[in-house]
């Protein structure tokens, strides 16, 4: 089963992303911020994609996390959403998907398939 790590500061937000995610099928595990996501993905070795929020608070946002993931997890698929920022594709590594909020249970669905095939 895929498992996908969620990192979203506002627990509204994250409550209903990881409600969409498992009514597709997937495990999920939630942080609330980049540092708590990275302290899981030292200890799980099961997480195939991270889906984070680019705006949070901790010692690096979204942005900074995906491409510490991808330096240290290279097989772990990403995926970045925000509601503000577009980052362009020199800000972001290589190979992820970015969604735009507010999110929808079929661009969720895709977004969380996509990367996962």
């Amino acid at each position: 089963m895929t498992v996908v790590l969620v990192v979203e500061d506002e627990p509204l937000i994250r409550m209903d992303l990881v409600s969409m995610i498992e009514d597709a099928g997937f495990e999920v595990i939630e942080a609330s911020n980049a540092d708590e996501a990275i302290s899981i993905l030292e200890t799980r070795l099961d997480i195939d994609t991270v889906f984070t929020d680019v705006e949070m608070p901790g010692s690096m946002d979204g942005l900074k996390l995906a491409f510490a993931v991808r330096d240290r997890w290279p097989p772990v698929k990403i995926i970045i959403a925000s509601g503000r920022i577009r980052p362009q594709a020199h800000e972001m590594p290589e190979n992820v998907k970015f969604l735009r909020k507010p999110f929808s249970q079929a661009g969720v669905t895709q977004a969380v398939f996509g990367v996962s095939s």
